[in-house]
């Protein structure tokens, strides 16, 4: 077949090392012994050319073909056939490398069928002993993502990353164009850690702790205090009301209170006023007798003007003559 190397002259290289076998075979004999010998190298020579010459029109056939075809299969080997095509392209039509342009021509048909082609096998290649730990390392990365679904995820960035490893594998092995390594290379950095970025699982965002129910508002509390007609003191039949109001506050010092005297409308208005306000002193001072601090404690005097029963002027109504207090 016209892809079969003549002679076994590539059949025993693997992908890469075809081309240092190529070498040796094309080395020319540098010893003295005699004619006979210098006829067999370059017998031998001849051969190389020849098989070079027919890989050149074999490898051709691959090249045009890879060109041209139509990829199908999934979002990574179409996408990877067309990053294969273009390392074959550059080295055939650049390089004028027949062998690997040939052999990645091959991957690029392999995924246009469909075919999930793997990164290059380190062990394959002729590379340079201090360039092994860093292709090695980053072989490591690019297997990493592939296994973690980066082909099905990613699959253009998964393709590229693939196929500039494989490139920058093929040019190390060559190691004599820096720049040329260089591009493979920071190709294939730049793919990996595009796609490690966008693989890094999403920061846990931790919900803030609900703010604690504000405690219930505790309703007011509400006492009346009743007086005698036309008097300030605090009847004793009128004292648990203000015992209560003192208990209650005892338990939640936070509690204020407000005092507010009356009158019913017996008699002029200011003088009601005047007696409305001697009436919520003096339970403000029943209060503060029993340990209830002063400041705590507000007074108002309304007089007549708020009767709880509404009266003709003038007359007497008990349930006018009244401290209110309000806990709260």
């Amino acid at each position: 077949m016209c892809c079969e190397s003549p002679s076994g002259a590539g059949d025993q290289c693997a992908p890469g090392r075809r081309r240092r076998c190529l070498r040796a075979a094309s080395h020319w004999s540098t010893d003295d012994r005699g004619s006979k010998e210098e006829s067999m190298q370059v017998l031998k020579s001849l051969g190389v050319v020849l098989a070079t010459t027919l890989l050149a029109a074999c490898a051709g056939q691959n090249i045009d073909a890879v060109k041209s075809v139509q990829p199908t299969g999934s979002a990574f080997t179409r996408a990877a056939t067309d990053e294969y095509r273009e390392i074959a392209a550059y080295e055939a039509d650049e390089m004028y490398d027949w062998r690997d342009a040939d052999y990645f021509a091959r991957k690029g048909l392999r995924s246009a069928e469909g075919e999930v082609v793997a990164p290059e096998q380190l062990g394959d290649w002729d590379l340079p002993e201090d360039k092994v730990d860093e292709l090695a390392s980053a072989r490591n990365r690019l297997v990493g993502v592939l296994d973690k679904n980066a082909r099905r995820e990613y699959p253009k960035l998964a393709a590229r990353a693939q196929a500039r490893f494989d490139c920058w594998v093929e040019q190390q092995e060559e190691n004599h164009q820096p720049d040329h390594i260089a591009r493979c290379r920071d190709g294939f950095y730049a793919a990996i850690s595009e796609i490690e970025e966008a693989m890094k699982p999403a920061p846990q965002v931790t919900e803030p702790a609900p703010e604690p129910e504000p405690e219930p508002m505790m309703e007011p509390e509400r006492y009346t205090v009743y007086f005698n007609f036309d008097a300030a003191a605090v009847r004793p039949g009128e004292a648990p009301k203000i015992d209560e109001a003192v208990r209650l506050a005892m338990e939640s010092p936070e509690l204020s209170f407000s005092v507010t005297g009356h009158a019913d409308r017996a008699g002029p208005a200011e003088y009601n006023r005047e007696l409305s306000l001697q009436r919520a002193q003096n339970v403000r001072e029943a209060l503060v007798a029993q340990g209830i601090d002063r400041d705590r404690i507000s007074i108002a005097a309304r007089g007549e003007s708020e009767p709880a029963v509404a009266t003709p002027d003038g007359v007497r109504e008990q349930a006018n003559r009244r401290v209110e207090i309000v806990v709260q």
